[in-house]
């Protein structure tokens, strides 16, 4: 009787886990610094629904979307994407920020940042890494940070474009001289070594338009309840908090 107990326990167990909630969002890159704690926080609320993460830099998964990825939820790095789903009628819900992003230099060597932005101009700079504006909202606030700056045509020759926002950070590291990053890549525990002020330091916002970053629940995930409250979360106080501890503003 016991056995047949144990076996019968199995099958519950095993039920549930394979007939498990799924979701699947679509997270601007810049997000991927932070999407595991909240995934951790969502799970404590929802232990039972899968939460599949896809990370890539905003223009490449709206172009997926475009093309029937079915994906749930987009949190994106601008609002100028997910307004564009809204209209078109691959989102459900009006966008809502859900954070707001800012962008820093990044140099794995001290440097002497006492020049702000015009230090990009210092001839022992000879590699900047910067996400691609076509396809990610922080490369097109670095370029509108830069012309701003009247530095543009300056330096442009230096530029090593990356595809997203968080491959930036990768090429600041490894093989650039300084990067153009997300902020919210500096309070990862791998990068906790580098100093304010010595390796970092953040990039004046009134050279750029405040990245504000929003959220919409997508066509495809319009019936899923489990999808529907992973959006809600995003907007929630406890979802707000973990932004903060990354860097973020939140509204």
């Amino acid at each position: 009787m016991s056995t047949l107990k144990t076996k019968l326990l199995l099958i519950i167990v095993l039920s549930a886990y394979l007939f498990a909630d799924k979701i699947t969002v679509a997270v601007a890159a810049n997000v991927s610094y932070a999407i595991n704690d909240l995934k951790k926080e969502f799970n404590l609320l929802y232990p039972n629904t899968k939460v599949n993460i896809i990370l890539a830099g905003t223009g490449k998964l709206v172009a997926q979307i475009k093309h029937k990825a079915p994906y749930d939820i987009l949190m994106s790095a601008n609002m100028m994407y997910p307004q564009s789903l809204y209209k078109s009628g691959e989102a459900v819900t009006r966008p809502l920020i859900y954070a707001q992003g800012s962008l820093a230099y990044l140099s794995k060597s001290k440097i002497d940042f006492s020049k702000g932005i015009n230090l990009l101009t210092d001839k022992n700079i000879k590699k900047i890494a910067i996400a691609n504006p076509k396809t990610a909202p922080y490369g097109q606030a670095s370029i509108e940070a830069l012309k701003n700056a009247h530095l543009y045509e300056k330096i442009k020759s230096k530029f090593v474009y990356a595809e997203s926002i968080s491959q930036t950070l990768t090429y600041a590291i490894k093989a650039t001289d300084i990067g153009l990053i997300a902020k919210s890549a500096l309070f990862t525990p791998k990068l906790a070594h580098l100093k304010k002020g010595e390796n970092w330091i953040e990039l004046d916002p009134k050279l750029y338009t405040p990245i504000d970053q929003g959220v919409v629940l997508l066509k495809h995930g319009e019936k899923n309840a489990e999808a529907s409250a992973f959006y809600a979360f995003i907007l929630s106080k406890k979802a707000k908090t973990i932004f903060e501890k990354f860097g973020y503003i939140v509204p």
